[in-house]
Parts: structure tokens; C-alpha cells; sequence
């Protein structure tokens, strides 16, 4: 419950920012990620097994998404590298996100000024605890996971198309151990992970 509070707290926070303050009505964009994880499991039978609490070290990962004034939806991939086996995240994702840059009118015009970003999400992922090739199979799938979670992220526009910032999403997750059939409780566990990454960012702004 505690997790379940602070997300609706974020969301609040994000629901009353004025929506003027961005220029951009609808967009689509991808990102190019890089950078570090740590994760923690907090509690059920697998917290000393919990999937970004194995994944913690290098990261690697695509997001493409659009959004709509303030309502966001995303898919991301990632990849982890910790000097073993290079685990993937898959996540699928809607929410809030708020924008506001910065700067004077003529760099806010030619998008050549600062930006600061601040969302919330609710998203489901699936994690394999290898590299896989797909199709991605079901009996790759090692944990799945509902995740809340929110991010900061801050850097400067390179022009109308690209953007470069360092973003810190942060999230926690209910997840489930692959195996064990539906009604066994004992393959769940909950957990947190916070990450900091390198974000190039290209956008397709359509109004």
C-alpha cells in the first residue's frame, strides 16, 4: 500500500501542473537509452531472487511512445549487463507526463532551449534472465511484473526532431516467478529498482 500512495501522489503532483506550460499538443518518439540499474526485492518468498535486484549494473534499451497533451503511452525494451548473464526487460506502459521548457521565446520556438519532464506510469513487463532471440517464447519468460512507478528527466532540445537529457525513472513492482500454476502464491514478491540513463530522444511532432 505504501507504493500504491506515493504513485497517487505523483500523479497529483503531475495532474496539477498546468498543461500550458508545454507547446506540444500530439507526438510520437522513440528514445536511445544508456546508463545504470540498481533493484531490490522488499518482501514475498523470492526478494533474494527478485529479477532487477539480479539485473543491477549496465543498461542498455529502445522506447518508442506518443502522447497527447499530458497522457503518455510507451513500449520499452531493455537490456542489463552485470558481468553474467544479460538479462532483457520488456514493459508496457500508460500515464501522465508533464513537460516545460525553458529558456527565452525565440530558443523556445526554435526548440534550441532546456527541458524538464516529470511522469507517472502503470505498466505490466516480462523479464527473461537471458538473451533471447524473438518471437520471444513463453518458456523464456522468467519473472512478470504490474509496475507504478514515475520518472525526472532534464536536458536540452538539439533542434525540432532531437533531444538529449539524463532521465531517473524509478518504479516498484508486484512480481511473479514463472511456473508454479495460477493459484500458488508462494512465486510472488515485490520490489523496487531506480535507474539513471542517457536519453536521446527523437520526436515526430504532429500538431
Amino acid at each position: 500500500m505504501t507504493g500504491m500512495r506515493r504513485f497517487a501522489c505523483l500523479v497529483l503532483a503531475v495532474v496539477m501542473v498546468p498543461a500550458a506550460a508545454s507547446a506540444d499538443v500530439f507526438k510520437l518518439y522513440g528514445e536511445v537509452q544508456g546508463g545504470g540499474i540498481y533493484g531490490k526485492g522488499i518482501s514475498g518468498t523470492y526478494q533474494d531472487d527478485a529479477f532487477f535486484a539480479n539485473a543491477k549494473g549496465g543498461a542498455a534499451g529502445l522506447l518508442v511512445g506518443g502522447r497527447f497533451l499530458i497522457f503518455d503511452g510507451n513500449i520499452r525494451h531493455q537490456q542489463f549487463i552485470n558481468g553474467g548473464e544479460t538479462e532483457t526487460w520488456t514493459q508496457f506502459s500508460l500515464g501522465l507526463a508533464f513537460g516545460m521548457d525553458s529558456g527565452t521565446e525565440q530558443e523556445k520556438k526554435e526548440y534550441k532551449g532546456g527541458y524538464f519532464e516529470l511522469g507517472a506510469e502503470l505498466g505490466f513487463g516480462v523479464g527473461t534472465g537471458a538473451q533471447v532471440m524473438p518471437p520471444l517464447d513463453n518458456s523464456e519468460v522468467t519473472d512478470k511484473g504490474f509496475m507504478l512507478g514515475g520518472h525526472l528527466e532534464f536536458g536540452k532540445h538539439l533542434g525540432k526532431i532531437f533531444d538529449i537529457g539524463i532521465s531517473v525513472p524509478a518504479s516498484w513492482g508486484y512480481f511473479f516467478k514463472s511456473g508454479g500454476g495460477a493459484n500458488n502464491t508462494d512465486n510472488q514478491y515485490q520490489g523496487v529498482q531506480v535507474e539513471g540513463l542517457l536519453v536521446l530522444r527523437a520526436n515526430i511532432r504532429l500538431i
